[in-house]
């Protein structure tokens, strides 16, 4: 066994995964695997890789690919090989989950007409900090493509495939990222205090039927993030207390039925 497959970096690992494979197995799965490892860096260690990196892989990809699913277990199938092989002391295949669907811009919007959104001040820097690093990446990406262009034949050249399969979609999130920017409005959280919830607002809400307390962020569908509280304006129990006053009882229609809460507090 040479050094380079007992420490092997991302590229050599990509390598050495496909070597592994039946042939017809291999010739389906070479592009994506070598678009993961130069998504990271080829020349980088699989013990570098983190779980929430391996966790946003999933975020680069389009729901809308008929081959979304089949991709993810071959990236995960790659990890796994990767910890049996003991490049990594981490199965970072259990991180590499389906992500969620993205809010599409309305058609009004595709039409050219403008759709405002409102994101909290934490918000829009998440999308600022997102768009610098898709930049960066898109510079990276041209140089990959360029790289493997080198290659001259084009007909076997996976790596140059998915050189470019990528920076089409970094070019498409970015463009998504900017026009969503560019028709934002940022809450002010210093503006005047209104008793009415609004986007923005952390509210209290008490189950009625069981007394629990349920505590929630409402955010735009942009910022939704369920792990941390952050629920959109546009969700059932979002669109029952937007624009509601403190002490108010509201009612939310659920496919289990009808459920009930009054707003104890909002915050800002």
């Amino acid at each position: 066994m040479n050094s380079g497959s007992q420490n092997p970096n991302l590229g050599q690992a990509a390598s050495q995964f496909l070597a592994s494979l039946p042939p017809e197995e291999r010739k389906a799965s070479q592009q994506e695997v070598y678009r993961f490892a130069r998504w990271y860096g080829l020349e980088r260690p699989p013990a570098s890789l983190t779980a929430p990196e391996v966790a946003n892989y999933a975020e680069r990809l389009s729901l809308s690919d008929t081959d979304y699913m089949k991709k993810l277990e071959l990236i995960r199938a790659f990890l796994v090989y990767v910890k049996k092989e003991g490049w990594s002391q981490t199965n970072m295949a259990t991180h590499l989950k389906t992500r969620k669907a993205k809010i599409k811009l309305s058609p009004s919007s595709r039409r050219g007409l403008p759709q405002t959104i409102s994101l909290t001040q934490q918000g829009y820097a998440e999308l600022q900090a997102e768009l610098a690093t898709l930049k960066d990446k898109r510079s990276q990406a041209i140089d990959e493509i360029r790289r493997a262009a080198a290659d001259k034949d084009f007909r076997e050249n996976a790596p140059l495939e998915a050189a470019r399969e990528q920076h089409g979609q970094l070019v498409g999130r970015i463009r998504e990222l900017e026009e969503a920017m560019k028709s934002a409005t940022v809450i002010d959280e210093k503006q005047e205090v209104t008793p009415k919830v609004n986007i923005g607002d952390s509210i209290v809400l008490q189950d009625l039927t069981s007394g629990e307390e349920l505590h929630y962020m409402i955010v735009s569908p942009r910022e939704v993030d369920p792990t941390r509280g952050k629920i959109s304006s546009a969700s059932p129990v979002g669109k029952a207390i937007i624009r509601r006053n403190q002490g108010e009882v509201i009612e939310v229609v659920t496919p289990a039925g009808k459920l009930h809460y009054q707003i104890k507090q909002i915050e800002r």
